[in-house]
Order: structure tokens, then sequence, then C-alpha cells
């Protein structure tokens, strides 16, 4: 094929048909009429050899050859985006710009505040908009309308760059005056007890959850069902500040991340435990757009939190040894 021959703008159609997966939606976006989108489908079609998007009952579906295109098709617009777009360095201490960034409850808690501290620092005059899991989703990432991404996730589109921030291992966050601590903690005394359930993770709005779905439960839960067993959930939250508040009522255990459990190292009210079976840990991870891989103004952001993320892990090494050899002391203690 002569690439010469190809109308590149067919391929900026390309990539808002398989976003949109809607001709109308598409030309709107693109600012074209639907006829002319329609006609570049046709195009497209030809080129390829290939229907790229078929009617089925849930609407217009990525044939599986669409699929493979579409990581490609995104990475390719954006080199060239990059390739015409004008270098202006980026200024920390005169920007006027927002970053949007979405946060889970976990990482807004364990990280946030340190990344908003620094930014206040160098670039007193940037906004920072931190947004739940629930406001955004893949797509808002993907296009460039939300400068970062700050979760665990299961998995990441191909095309979207990421960076582990950390990696996490889970720790129990109880009352000092739990009776359940008055013998040795295992895992049966764990079962004994009344529990917290903690997670929201991933983009969407949430749904209430089923205690009798383990596998949607989380990796806690799932790690209990491994050996067998079941934790007695008593209240579900979607916030980890809630659940280490919970933790101070006498009869309560929250199984959480360790760097949430560190932020009450000055409560004498509570303790911190290993837990009593294998919890796999997980990673913090921070992703964003293609679209905003060479931007200077990102580019500085993305320094920034992984310069945080480092100097949080930094403090937290000689907590985090205590916790990986077993050796935690109470939490008021520290």
């Amino acid at each position: 094929m002569d690439i010469s021959r190809i109308d590149l703008n067919l391929l900026v159609s390309l990539d808002v048909l398989l976003r949109e997966r809607n001709v109308t939606k598409a030309a709107t976006h693109v600012g074209i009429t639907q006829p002319a989108m329609s006609n570049s489908l046709r195009r497209l079609r030809e080129l390829f050899g290939d229907p790229l998007l078929v009617r089925t009952s849930e609407g217009m579906t990525a044939t599986e050859r669409a699929q493979e295109l579409q990581p490609l098709v995104r990475s390719i617009l954006a080199d060239i985006e990059q390739a015409v777009q004008e270098k202006t360095p980026f200024s920390a201490l005169e920007s006027q710009r927002v970053f949007r960034i979405m946060a889970s409850d976990y990482a807004e808690s364990c990280l946030m505040p340190r990344v908003l501290r620094r930014i206040r620092q160098e670039a007193p005059h940037v906004t920072l908009d931190v947004l739940t899991p629930s406001d955004v989703s893949f797509l808002d990432v993907e296009q460039g309308r939300l400068d970062m991404a700050i979760n665990r996730f299961d998995t990441l589109p191909q095309s979207f760059h990421q960076r582990t921030l950390w990696t996490e291992h889970f720790a129990c966050l109880m009352n000092a005056r739990n009776p359940i601590l008055e013998k040795p903690f295992t895992l049966d005394t764990y079962l004994d007890a009344s529990h917290i359930w903690v997670s929201k993770t991933g983009f969407g709005v949430g749904v209430g959850v089923n205690p009798k779905d383990v596998q949607r439960l989380g990796w806690v839960d799932e790690a209990v069902s491994r050996l067998g067993r079941k934790r007695r959930i008593s209240v579900f939250t979607r916030h980890y500040q809630s659940a280490m508040l919970l933790a101070e009522q006498h009869d309560l255990i929250a199984t959480l991340p360790s760097k949430a459990a560190w932020l009450q190292k000055d409560n004498a009210n509570l303790v911190v435990k290993v837990p009593p079976f294998e919890i796999p840990p997980f990673e913090l991870k921070m992703a964003w757009s293609p679209l905003l891989q060479h931007n200077s103004d990102h580019q500085w952001l993305r320094r920034l939190i992984t310069d945080v993320a480092e100097e949080v892990d930094e403090e937290f090494a000689p907590f985090g040894a205590r916790f990986e050899s077993g050796d935690i002391p109470d939490v008021g203690s520290l």
C-alpha cells in the first residue's frame, strides 16, 4: 500500500468513530456532517478491508480488526500532535493552570495532601481539582480531559502511559481495647471479630454490595475465601477515612492498606496488627493519556507526584519494615 495516497484525516475519523461508536456523535465531535462521517467510514472499510464497526443490539460494535487498530491509531495521532505542537516551556511560578487528578480515597488520604503542599510551594497559582473514580471514565483519561488517574488498577487500556508509585501491603487497625486483643491474634480470633469493609477502586458509579458475593468483595475477602473461611462484615464503606474512624469502636477491625493505617500513628486509641493470613500486595499507579506524554506542564506534574511518592515511601519505610517483619507495636507508640 502506498502510504502517500492515504488521507490522514481518515485516521482522525477512525479514532473518533472507535471512541464514540456512533456516526452522528463522531461527526459532531470532528465538526463535520453526518453524511460526511458516513462517507469516511465507507472509505475506511475499503482501506482496511474490514467493516470496523457493525450494528448489534447494543449499538455499533468494533470488530476484532478495529480493536487491534485503536491503540495504534491513537499512538500515531499522538505522535503527529506532538510533532506540530508549539514548544512552550512550563513556568511553575507563573502558571495558572488547572490540573485535574482522579484519586481514589486511599490515594487522596495518603498522597494528595503532600502533593498539594509541594504544588503550593513550587506553583502557587496552580489550581488542583481532585475527582473521585465515580466522576470520570477511561475515555476522559484517554482524551486528555483528565490529567492523571491515581489508583490501584486491575487493568488499564493499552494506549495509557503508567508508572508505579509504590507497592502496598495490608494492616489490621482496631481499638486498643478490642476484646480480641486479650487472645493471640490468629485467623480464628480475626474471624471471630466484626469487620469493616472498605473499597472503591476503578471507574464508574458505585453500587450496593452483596455480602454473599465474595468475588466482588475484593482482595481481603478473596484471601480469606481461599482458606475456606469468611469474614463477618458489620459495615461497608467506600472511604478509608471513615474506616479509620469506625475502627475506634471497641469491637471492629478495619483491614486496610498499611500506609492508611500509618496515618493514625499519633492516635493512642488504636493499634495495628499484621493480618494473620496472607493478602497479596498491590501497586498504587498513576496513569495518563498518550496525548499528554510530551506536554511540558504534564511532565512537571508527573515529576512532582513521583518525587512526593518517593518521599512518602521513604518516610514510611521504618514502619513498613516492622510491618513486613511482623513486629508491629501499637500505632499510638510510634
